[in-house]
């Protein structure tokens, strides 16, 4: 099972941007279609984004689209959540997450996942 550590999180003000990392134990790391998602305070965790195995497809939120960018690194087993246009509303625990069966738009889900990070605070003021 693969272990996943967040980074990246802080706070920005609105309009800006931030890059979120998560690093992956283990060998198997392609073999695992990756995901982010978010909590925000008093709210249910939801999906933000999510990318395939090779990193060829990418399924995103609509709150998100056309704004955050998923995209991996297999030889590094990381995968990565470049963050542009913050807003207020974005502000939350964002958490990486691998599932090694799901499809990319089934990430959105969010059930039955094989691991999660611990999250990453992003907190964007306005």
């Amino acid at each position: 099972q693969v272990q996943l550590v967040e980074s990246g999180g802080g706070l920005v003000q609105a309009g800006g941007s931030l890059r979120l990392s998560c690093a992956a134990s283990g060998r198997t790391f392609s073999s695992y279609v990756m995901g982010w998602f978010r909590q925000a305070p008093g709210k249910e965790r939801e999906f933000v984004a999510a990318i395939s195995r090779s990193g060829g497809v990418t399924y995103y939120a609509d709150s998100v689209k056309g704004r955050f960018t998923i995209y991996r690194d297999n030889a590094k087993n990381a995968v990565y959540l470049q963050m542009n246009t913050l807003k207020p509303e974005d502000t939350a625990v964002y958490y990486c997450a691998a599932n090694s069966w799901r499809t990319v738009q089934g990430m959105s889900t969010i059930r039955n996942m094989d691991s999660w990070g611990k999250g990453t605070l992003v907190t964007v003021s306005s």
